[in-house]
């Protein structure tokens, strides 16, 4: 089949790959445009562009989706389908263009994490079971029929950066499932039950910045879903810790908010339970075991 493909970050790359290795035409790639990035302000493009770079492939980056020029080069490229991996809201003039409809796929178990960040939501929320899903899409988001679910344990070890890594995988198996169940003309979706739905909202700096009113294992699991981007931290004396790794017992008890240390353990209390902080990074520094860090700081 001939398709375009939309996508923007590292966890769109893995499906990109297996769609261009296998026997489908990649007609073009649609990405976000290039901007400055990082502390140099250098200008630097997307994980999705850097691999149509690699291979060859064409490479759109409109400004507006509903640029008529971009409409137009969409339409002469003749695609059958659209896949589309975290990307933009696409409007209806869009994604009405292929033959065969545009699908996306989606790092949760729909309709449960509808939003920008299924994925942190799933971890911040304690759960042991995500997985991705591919669906057809339509004027609201993330709310189309659905194609294709699997699922995919949470370890207890898990965190943003090694849940994402594992459904990147997944979710690239799952494309070639669906793009070819839509090639044979088998398609069989599924309603979504919009009474279940839970949102996954955009990570904010609010939510970030701890909490010690609140469970050692909420505080975990906040940890271990913002870890290793952005990072939940706590501010002591006018200064930033960012904490990356954590663990936390249910049976201690310490004072909330006070910080406890020796040569080399920090543990802070919480409403419920103790937390340990296992990797931290002051304001300025680079990230450290709790032992590093205690060789030079102390609380």
């Amino acid at each position: 089949m001939q398709i375009v493909f939309f996508g923007t970050p590292d966890f769109a790359v893995p499906s990109l790959d297996r769609i261009y290795k296998s026997e489908h035409n990649i007609a073009a790639v649609v990405t976000a445009p290039d901007k400055e990035r990082g502390r140099g302000r250098k200008v630097s493009c997307t994980p999705v562009k850097q691999f149509a770079i690699d291979n060859n492939i064409k490479c759109l980056q409109p400004e507006s989706l509903k640029n008529s020029g971009f409409i137009s080069e969409l339409k002469e490229l003749k695609p059958d389908v659209f896949v589309v991996i975290a990307f933009r809201i696409l409007p209806s003039e869009v994604y009405t263009i292929p033959q065969k409809g545009s699908f996306n796929l989606h790092g949760s178990l729909l309709p449960k994490y509808r939003g920008a960040a299924p994925i942190q939501w799933a971890l911040i929320n304690g759960e042991k079971l995500t997985g991705v899903t591919t669906f057809f899409l339509q004027d609201k988001v993330d709310t189309g029929n659905i194609i294709i679910k699997e699922s995919v344990g949470i370890g207890a070890e898990d965190n943003l950066g090694t849940l994402h890594d594992k459904m990147s995988l997944l979710g690239a198996d799952v494309i070639m499932k669906t793009l070819d169940l839509i090639e044979s003309g088998n398609v069989e979706v599924k309603e979504q039950d919009d009474t279940i739905a839970t949102p996954a909202p955009k990570i904010t700096k609010e939510l970030c910045e701890i909490n010690w009113d609140n469970s050692a294992e909420n505080i975990h699991n906040l940890i271990r879903g913002l870890s290793p981007f952005p990072a939940a931290f706590f501010e002591y004396t006018g200064k930033r810790y960012k904490i990356y790794t954590s663990k936390y017992s249910t049976e201690e008890k310490q004072e909330i908010g006070k910080i406890t240390a020796d040569k080399k353990h920090i543990f802070v209390g919480c409403k419920t339970g103790v937390l340990e902080i296992l990797e931290i990074q002051p304001e300025g520094r680079k990230k450290m075991s709790a032992e590093e860090f205690l060789r030079g700081y102390q609380f």
